[in-house]
Parts: structure tokens; C-alpha cells; sequence
């Protein structure tokens, strides 16, 4: 069939009335369309969507396309449909492709190629119109956090399609919030996702990023900074001296605090004790002129803000003046205990242990020599019980009688 160029309009009425009597004759064989092929299409809105109707070894039959409703939308190169938004790309015996411009949700459907053979055959491709969400939102239950509590936090993403989903990230780690899905009067869909988590100190400035995913877009995520409260960090820095105190030098000690909001109140104290007069608080600073042993104690560093309140210890032991095998210099903190050079405490308990283990020894020597006490006699002694006088007690101490005549000396 060969269509003349005079655009009349019985040749656009035959050319719309074509597809439906293919299509009603069409309706009475089973559709085959090995030789016919098409490709679905996504397309986001605004963009070009391209459809291609392709068709294997054809036998110069004729290809046109149809819109959703059945429209012919290009007959062979002729466009019939009065939309200049379908552009003809190629043509040939095997191929007739086209491309929509501006695509609108409207434009979404089944797009029919058709193949006039016996029986004619259908292939059908899907354009599928993905619409964006708008601009993630971030919105916050507090501005700051208290740390060591809860915060809450929801992330919106509006009027796209399909459904978008959002994840969370709290600075490099994934964190798991709860989605809640809405579709609109429009067929759009409306995520909103809620994170909930305990907030620590090191929180503070970290970004929390919403991530949205969506087939239309990449990418697409805002971000918030945490503001994270904390009652401050207390240190006490020796300044000076450098190695250990002693009697008649100064000394300064610096109060290092830090918090959030920062600390309005620093306070120096001794514990248990006033301090001394010779001590002179400068901003964060604790000076002490001219140290004496009369100083030693706990010195207490305490920084507050709209938080709450923190301290730092320092001991102090001031040694004399003559060097000698002490320790080295120390810097006793709260809990730590007492000075690490000689403690007195140490001292007396060492000695008691001493002479608790003398008195032990005394007791068991004494219990000793108790058990080998004996009674010693003389010779003489051994035999004086039954001796008539002092000869006979010797010979019966050497022995008995059977001995004395051979121990006898006889005097001429």
C-alpha cells in the first residue's frame, strides 16, 4: 500500500482505522511475537524515554506504533498523532524507533508495536515514569543534647515514585532507623524514617547524614551536626618545679577545664584544710610562695558549667632542702593514694613489724633454753648420798665400789 503526499484527511481516518481492525482480527488468533520484540522502559520525569520496535528476518510487513490508548502513534515514518513530543529516530525494514520528550507522569503505560502479518503480532513496552522525592529533610526533637541522653531525629523524603528508602549514618557508622510509608491522593509516595540514640561527649560535632535512595536520583542525602552538652574535663598541670618541692621554693599549679557550654566557674581548695596564706589563685592558676612542710595536703581543682561539676586532685609533699635518695618527682591525683616518696605511715608499720618478730624470737629462745634446764653436780655430789665421808663419795661417784681398787694410791 503506498500513501501519496497530500495529507488528506482520508488517509489519517484509514490510517487510525487500521490498528483497531488488526486489533479486533488480531483478537481471534493466539499472539505470536517471536519475530517482534521490545524493550520496557524507565524514564524520570522530564527526561527521554526511547521505544524500539525490532523486528527479526521481517518480510517487508509494515511496523507502527501504538500509545496506551490504542493511538497510532507512527505508521512505518508517518507520525498520524498531532504530539510533537514523538520524534522519529530510525526507521528501517527491521526497525522503527521513537522518542518521547518531556516525559510526565501521563505519558506512563503499555506501548503497543504492531506487525502486519498473518496473523498480526504485538510486542508491548512498558514506560515506566520515575518521579524524584523533593529535597531530603532533617528535623532535630532538641538543637543540643545533654550527653548520656536520648535523641531523636526524622528524615522526610516527599512525593516521589516508587516509594524512596532512607538510611542513616552517624559519622562512618550505619545506623538503623524506622520507616513509615504514605501514598498521596496522586499515586506519589511520602518516607519518613526515625532514628533514636544515646548521645556520649565525642558525639559532639559528629555530622548525622540522611541517605536517600531512589531509582530517580543519586546521591541524595542531607546532613546535621550533633551539639552535645558535657560537664567538664578537669586536669591539674604542675607548672613549676620541675622535679620534686621543696622546702622554700614556689610553686604554681594550672587547672586545666574543658566542657560544653565551657566551664563559667573555676575554684581552687584544700581539702580538709584552708589553704595557705601564702597562696595567691590567679584566673586558673594556684601559686604558692616559699613551701613548707606545713602545706602538704590534697589540693582540689573544681570547674562547673550548666551541666554539673568536676574536680582534679593534687597531693602535695614538701621535701627538705638537702637532696638525698628520694624518689622522683610526683604528681598524685585523685584516688591515687598519698605521695610515692617516703610515707611515714609506711615507716611505722614496717618497724612495728620488726619488733613484733623480735619479741616473737625472745619468747621462743626463752621457751628453749626453759625445756633444757638441768641440775649439775660435782663428783663428789654423785656419790654423797651413801658415802660415810668424802673418799667413799669420790669412789662412788667414779664408779662404785668395783672400781676403787684399781684407782686406789698407797703412800709408804
Amino acid at each position: 500500500m503506498a500513501i501519496t503526499g497530500n495529507g488528506s484527511l482520508a488517509t489519517l481516518l484509514f490510517l487510525f482505522m487500521i490498528p483497531a481492525a488488526l486489533h479486533k482480527g488480531a483478537a481471534q488468533y493466539p499472539v505470536q511475537s517471536q519475530n517482534l520484540v521490545t524493550d520496557n522502559v524507565e524514564v524520570v520525569e522530564g527526561d527521554v524515554a526511547v521505544i524500539s520496535c525490532r523486528v527479526k528476518n521481517n518480510d517487508d510487513s509494515v511496523i507502527q506504533l501504538l500509545n496506551p490508548n490504542r493511538q497510532t502513534i507512527y505508521f512505518r515514518d508517518v507520525r498520524p498523532l498531532k504530539d510533537a513530543r514523538f520524534q522519529l529516530v530510525n526507521f528501517s525494514d527491521n526497525e522503527l524507533r521513537v522518542s518521547l520528550s518531556n516525559v510526565s507522569l501521563s505519558d506512563e503505560g503499555r506501548y503497543v508495536c504492531q506487525l502486519y502479518t498473518d496473523p498480526p503480532q504485538e510486542a508491548y513496552a512498558d514506560i515506566t515514569v520515575l518521579i524524584p522525592p523533593g529535597n531530603p529533610i532533617i528535623e532535630s526533637r532538641e538543637g543540643q543534647v545533654i550527653e548520656g541522653n536520648e535523641t531523636e531525629m526524622t528524615c522526610t523524603a516527599m512525593g516521589s515514585k516508587p516509594a524512596a528508602t532512607i538510611r542513616w549514618m552517624k559519622g562512618d557508622k550505619e545506623l538503623q532507623g524506622i520507616s513509615k510509608v504514605e501514598e498521596t491522593y496522586d499515586h506519589m509516595f511520602t518516607v519518613t524514617s526515625q532514628l533514636r540514640f544515646i548521645v556520649t561527649k565525642e558525639d559532639d560535632g559528629v555530622p548525622v547524614v540522611c541517605i536517600v535512595d531512589h531509582p530517580a536520583v543519586k546521591d541524595f542525602q542531607a546532613l546535621t551536626y550533633l551539639v552535645v552538652h558535657y560537664k567538664p574535663e578537669v586536669k591539674i598541670i604542675v607548672e613549676f618545679p620541675d622535679g620534686l618541692p621543696r622546702e622554700g621554693q614556689n610553686m604554681e599549679l594550672s587547672c586545666q577545664a574543658k566542657g560544653k557550654p565551657h566551664p563559667q566557674q573555676i575554684n581552687w581548695v584544700k581539702v580538709d584544710d584552708d589553704l595557705p596564706s601564702h597562696a595567691l589563685i590567679t584566673g586558673t592558676d594556684l601559686y604558692i610562695e616559699n613551701l613548707n612542710k606545713t602545706y602538704n595536703g590534697t589540693y582540689r581543682c573544681f570547674a562547673a558549667n550548666s551541666v554539673g561539676e568536676s574536680y582534679d586532685d593534687y597531693t602535695l609533699y614538701v621535701y627538705d632542702t638537702t637532696p638525698s635518695a628520694e624518689p622522683a618527682a610526683h604528681d598524685s591525683r585523685a584516688g591515687e593514694g598519698a605521695p610515692r616518696a617516703v610515707d611515714h605511715a609506711v615507716i611505722g608499720g614496717v618497724v612495728a613489724v620488726v619488733v613484733f618478730a623480735m619479741l616473737c624470737l625472745l619468747i621462743i629462745l626463752g621457751r628453749y633454753f626453759a625445756r633444757h634446764k638441768g641440775t649439775y653436780f660435782t663428783h663428789e655430789a654423785k656419790g654423797a648420798d651413801d658415802a660415810a665421808d668424802a673418799d667413799t663419795a669420790i669412789i662412788n661417784a667414779e664408779g662404785g665400789h668395783n672400781n676403787s681398787d684399781e684407782k686406789k694410791e698407797y703412800y709408804i
